[in-house]
């Protein structure tokens, strides 16, 4: 599932596809293009099954090909989302599908178009030579008229009997997927998030796509070579037990992050910082990304979790801190208003949100174990009197060089930098050993 741009509706029509061949009762695994942690909670609750980002720098081919090939082993429909604009990035969603031969189903938000959805369905397909093609699905379309005349401006018009034409969603806010600085709404936070996947779903099985069975997608089947044997991992982190914030403050953790601890050996338990749970017994913390700044003043107002950290690094355990996990850890999170509240103070200095995009891009974090590679996506900046300890590479285009700080106070790391676990498993194990640093 791919699109012109950001913000035309593919992952909507992805969840729908999803849920719609789930309630069928067929087997669906889907997966999202890039480093993204939000819309991945969707395509799970369409799914029913964890959903594992696909990247040809940041997850790596070899780790794209292996899960595809898993995937495909146990589902009757893969479903991937792209990232973007069909060719934005480096490496972009339409690098991936051609690596990989996926067909491409290009979704276009047609609501203020006619012709113009002809020539912008045609450039898609036709860009770069050899690119697998599945379709078009005009989306957000007014009325029934308006979607005969979209499959009118495509080459051969109303006429065409091929299947390049896949149909027209028509508008509809029962299905819209809110959203706010970072991305979508996580799922989990909507009591009607299932209702909205399902008017979705509904809306789809309207269109000719919609109505294709097992059967009739089959014709999109793709061979997905075996991976190669990997020796088993060391279990570095055996006999260690890393506690792991998670709620809708510290959502963004990447289900293969989780597999890698497990696979290092590790025993994994949960705290919620917003429900101002203490640390259980462990001897590692992570702290992960998420939306602190919607949090701040709850988080604030709980001394269990504060206390706990504290004691935590004090007693020289170390503490991993992402992103939003690291926002809290300063002694103040100041809002875009300018409103300051006092958050947990291991660090020195503030974090002030800005209503800009700070920072974002793949970067990598080299550490003596190895090499972590990740992302950085953020709206604020931190200030700090406190000497970062290392810093990250960026590593695209005109941004190549330094990248995010890495701050250590003690056994307390923290970086902006999201990392993804499995692209060193050693490195990843030694942040969460004493003594391991970047």
């Amino acid at each position: 599932m791919a699109a012109p741009a950001s913000g035309q509706g593919k992952t909507t029509v992805a969840a729908a596809l999803a849920r719609l061949h789930a309630r069928a009762g067929r087997r669906v695994r889907a997966f999202k293009c890039g480093p993204d942690f939000l819309d991945p909670h969707w395509l799970a609750l369409a799914s029913g099954h964890p959903v594992h980002n696909l990247d040809l720098w940041m997850t790596g081919e070899d780790d794209a090909r292996a899960r595809l090939h898993e995937a495909a082993g146990q589902a009757d429909l893969i479903v991937v989302e792209g990232v973007m604009g069909l060719f934005d990035g480096e490496p972009s969603a339409a690098d991936l599908a051609q690596r990989f031969g996926l067909p491409v189903l290009a979704v276009i938000d047609a609501s203020a178009m006619a012709g113009t959805f002809g020539a912008l369905a045609f450039g898609l397909q036709h860009f770069r030579p050899g690119l697998p093609w599945a379709g078009v699905l005009a989306n957000r379309v007014a009325s029934e008229r308006h979607a005969q005349m979209l499959q009118g401006a495509l080459p051969g018009g109303e006429a065409r009997t091929d299947s390049n034409f896949l149909g027209a969603v028509m508008r509809d806010e029962a299905f819209s997927l809110p959203e706010r600085h970072l991305g979508l709404t996580v799922a989990a936070e909507l009591p009607d998030a299932l209702a909205r996947l399902d008017a979705a779903a509904d809306a789809l099985f309207r269109t000719p796509l919609g109505q294709m069975d097992g059967a009739a997608l089959a014709r999109w089947s793709v061979a997905f070579d075996a991976p190669n044997d990997e020796p088993a991992e060391e279990p570095l982190l055996k006999g260690k037990t890393i506690a792991v914030a998670r709620d809708t403050a510290f959502c963004f953790i990447y289900p293969a992050n989780l597999d890698v601890l497990r696979v290092l050996g590790a025993e994994l338990v949960f705290f919620s910082p917003l429900a101002d749970e203490p640390l259980p017994p462990c001897d590692a913390v992570w702290l992960p990304g998420g939306y602190p700044e919607l949090h701040a003043a709850t988080l604030a107002a709980g001394t269990r979790t504060r206390n706990s950290l504290r004691a935590h690094a004090q007693a020289g355990l170390p503490v991993w801190a992402e992103c939003g996990g690291m926002m809290p850890l300063f002694e103040s999170l100041v809002s875009s208003d300018g409103d300051a509240q006092a958050t947990w103070g291991l660090l020195p200095g503030r974090v002030v949100m800005q209503k800009r995009l700070a920072a974002l891009g793949p970067q990598q974090l080299a550490l003596a174990a190895g090499v972590l590679r990740g992302h950085t996506f953020h709206y604020s900046r931190c200030e700090s009197p406190l000497e970062p300890a290392g810093h990250t590479e960026s590593v695209r285009g005109e941004a190549r060089g330094v990248g995010e700080a890495v701050y250590r106070a003690g056994a307390v790391q923290a970086s902006y930098f999201h990392a993804w676990f499995p692209s060193s498993p050693a490195a990843t194990a030694s942040l969460f050993l004493p003594g391991g640093t970047a």
